[in-house]
């Protein structure tokens, strides 16, 4: 048997190690017989490798031990950290939340030099609208009766309440409400707010012998209620009977619920009547939508005369940029800042006087107990009015050059020696009535805010670009006008204000940065120029395709469908 196979055969062999290589002969010798059979001794362990080795055995053989694995890393971990103080404290660096400090007079501050000397490009005004209109220009496509009137189903007497084009709206659904009634209507009375403070009477806005003529064959139109009639309710308009509407009410509620009363009465009254009709509604409501606010409502002789005048000397002024100029609606008198409830940065000062506005024109109304006010989060949301410094950061952005003129439709702007400093730095060529006009020719309407706005909207709706930056009645029916009179285009701004905060918000932006944001604002603003109503949108503001058709359209067969 070989040595190397000493356990029993199981049928198997097993191979013996290839032999020893040879070695050499006088190595052979020098070694003695001890060290060629003794395999080299380890180094002895220490006590820890010893321990380790015991440990390990153990755990290996009894494998219950692991269930105390977790007790030993957790024990492990208190002897590792225990050897470390945490008695200092970690430092937080605390950001406050985006919109919560107004940050563009910094921003103004670090952009400016390379604002004034950026010149990339040319003057927006001169190729800001290209947008190809979709399906072709459109034009007005409003068409009057020549038909007679039947014999009246009574007297519609409505009260109209808010600022000037509120009340128009109040006037154009009342037209359209007297009209689809057949009834006749008497010259809406506008309430005295104590906001606007204006005890304008329709005659004294709008040139009433013009919107009684321009509707004769369509609604009749009355100064007011005959004698007789008014004898029944002892000649006093508090006696007759008023209906209390709610708001957006269908033309169909009119109909069943209104008419049979006005028959039964011969003259009814509502009040208050903004906004108490469907936007959604048949032609030939919509029609008569479109007669009053495009045709039949044209401002009174003193307040077109002072308009166009205005409109021609800021033509004048814009002669650099062939007579075109920018309007935009600035809405940052103290009673929009107060109501927004947003924080600018004029201190304890601005927050003393907003509290005694919010207090003096909404009593309790900010103040009630669990209301929570976040400037920071209005701000984000887009609901800021924007400040003349941020008005000018836009338009500068959009590549609106220095040169160009600026025509600025406000009442009194807040803390004005301020925050219009910034605006008149970008834009020197800037005007407002006030500075256009003299006091002798503004003294009719000094004290009268609605006269005072019908000047502003003559003089926005006439200019190249209209700036909208705060919303409301004013900007929305001239967008719908501006619509009519440039081929279904409104020419308007209407700037992401969301957008403008963050980007405003931002400090560490570049001019070149901020500029090529603004100018995609301003490429999408044209984009959305034109836009056809949907069903709950306003005919005020939409006017395509209720008041309006294509110009590649006979005019017979808009007036077909309208009537």
């Amino acid at each position: 048997m070989h040595p190397y196979n000493r356990l029993p055969s199981s049928g198997h062999s097993t191979p013996s190690p290839p032999p020893s290589p040879l070695r050499s002969p006088r190595l052979r010798h020098t070694r003695s017989k001890t060290a060629r059979f003794s395999p080299p001794q380890p180094p002895p362990r220490t006590f820890a490798q010893r321990l380790a080795w015991v440990f390990l055995s153990v755990l290996l053989r009894r494998q219950g031990v692991f269930l105390f694995a977790p007790l030993i890393y957790i024990s492990g971990m208190l002897l590792y950290f225990g050897t470390f103080s945490f008695d200092v404290n970690p430092i937080i660096r605390h950001r406050p939340a985006p919109g919560s400090v107004y940050r563009s007079p910094q921003l103004y501050a670090k952009l400016r030099p390379d604002m004034d000397a950026d010149d990339s490009s040319a003057d927006a005004i001169s190729t800001i609208w290209k947008s190809p209109y979709k399906s072709g220009e459109w034009k007005p496509c409003v068409h009057r009766s020549s038909e007679g009137l039947p014999e009246s189903n009574g007297y519609i007497y409505v009260e109209a309440n808010g600022g000037l084009n509120q009340q128009r709206t109040s006037i154009c659904n009342a037209v359209a409400v007297a009209g689809y009634l057949n009834a006749t209507l008497v010259i809406p009375n506008f309430h005295y707010h104590s906001i606007w403070k204006d005890p304008s009477k329709f005659s004294d806005i709008y040139d009433e012998e013009y919107f009684v003529n321009t509707l004769k064959n369509d609604v009749r139109v009355v100064e007011k209620i005959p004698e007789y009639l008014m004898e029944r309710f002892g000649s006093n308009m508090t006696n007759v009977f008023n209906f209390r509407i709610k708001a957006w009410s269908s033309i169909q509620y009119y109909r069943d619920v209104v008419l049979p009363k006005l028959l039964e009465e011969k003259v009814i009254r509502i009040s208050p009547f903004a906004n108490r009709l469907s936007f959604d509604a048949p032609p030939a409501v919509q029609r008569l939508r479109c007669l009053a606010n495009y045709e039949a409502l044209r401002f009174s002789s003193p307040v077109m005369t002072l308009g166009e005048s205005l409109v021609s000397r800021m033509t004048k002024q814009s002669i650099m940029n062939g007579g075109k100029y920018v309007s935009v609606h600035l809405r940052f008198e103290e009673d929009m800042v107060a109501f927004s409830c947003c924080v600018f940065d004029g201190g304890s000062q601005e927050k003393d006087d907003m509290v005694a506005a919010r207090e003096r024109g909404w009593k309790g109304k900010f103040t009630k107990p669990g209301r929570v006010i976040r400037p920071g989060a209005i701000r984000i949301n887009g609901k800021c009015p924007l400040t003349p410094l941020e008005v000018g950061l836009m338009l500068r952005g959009m590549g609106f050059t220095k040169n160009t003129s600026i025509y600025l439709a406000s009442g009194k702007i807040y803390n004005a020696e301020k925050t219009m400093a910034p605006l008149r730095e970008m834009f020197p060529n800037l005007h407002t009535k006030e500075t256009l006009a003299s006091e002798e020719e503004l003294a009719p309407f000094k004290n009268y805010s609605s006269r005072m706005a019908a000047i502003d909207y003559t003089v926005c709706l006439h200019s190249e670009v209209f700036v909208t930056t705060q919303g409301g009645n004013f900007p929305h029916f001239l967008l719908g006008h501006r619509r009519y009179l440039y081929g279904g285009h409104s020419k308007t701004i209407k700037p992401d204000k969301r957008k403008l905060a963050l980007l405003f918000d931002s400090t560490n932006i570049g001019w070149k940065s901020l500029k090529r944001q603004l100018l995609s604002m301003r490429s999408h603003s044209d984009s959305k120029g034109v836009e056809l109503k949907r069903p709950n949108d306003s005919i005020y503001s939409f006017p395509c395709p209720d008041c309006m058709c294509h110009a590649n359209r006979t005019d017979d067969s808009k007036s077909s469908s309208a009537t």
